[in-house]
């Protein structure tokens, strides 16, 4: 599991020709570090006398920012998971016509279990910028750097989790279906970038202001 590496052991296998972890890996674990910077303002938010109209507001924040963290690694460690039957599925027989109808029956269904981690990542990702957003505002001046890098590593980690989305819909036999999850990446993407840029450009403005 992800989580149980040392940055460095993490990086080392991220590093090597191991199929995992991979992009999806590193796509989750980006989206985790984000919130996790989020969960920090907050932290250095509360208990603070010019932020207490906030306080109760904060504390939810926080308490949902860390399910989402956990839901962030949760969904790398599942990337790697739902991958390891795809490579082998790949190396499955395929000379007689029932053989090959075999296959391409398991890789269709393993492709779309793939695709759907990495879209429930993307999601995940929106749900993080909705408090990233308040955090912005109303988390502590002296963090809302943080705010900004969070925000960017989130928004890394929703178009790292797009490529994954497309690399698995690219070779479905089902067309209807690849076109319905690239359709759904599309449309979270557009979201979470207009989003994610906003809030970033909204704590760059309040950089060099306050």
């Amino acid at each position: 599991m992800i989580q149980d590496f040392t940055v460095s052991s993490f990086l080392e296998q991220l590093s090597s020709k191991s199929p995992t972890p991979g992009g999806g890996g590193a796509a989750g674990l980006g989206g985790a570090v984000g919130t996790a910077l989020g969960e920090m303002v907050v932290n250095l938010t509360l208990g603070k006398k010019k932020y207490a109209e906030v306080e109760e507001e904060m504390q939810s924040i926080l308490q949902s920012l860390s399910q989402i963290r956990e839901e962030f690694m949760r969904l790398a460690d599942e990337d790697a998971a739902v991958f390891a039957p795809l490579a082998e599925a790949y190396a499955l027989p395929s000379k007689t016509e029932e053989e090959k109808k075999k296959k391409t029956e398991i890789l269709e269904d393993l492709l779309v279990s793939a695709a759907q981690v990495p879209l429930s990542v993307m999601e995940l990702c929106l749900k993080a910028l909705n408090h990233m957003e308040v955090l912005a505002v109303k988390g502590s001046r002296l963090a809302v750097s943080d705010v900004g890098v969070g925000v960017q590593m989130i928004r890394a980690s929703l178009l790292g989790a797009k490529m994954n989305v497309l690399i698995n819909t690219k070779t479905m036999v089902n067309r209807e279906k690849a076109r319905e999850l690239n359709a759904r990446a599309q449309y979270v993407s557009e979201e979470g970038i207009l989003w994610a840029d906003q809030i970033y450009t909204q704590v760059e403005t309040a950089l060099k202001t306050e």
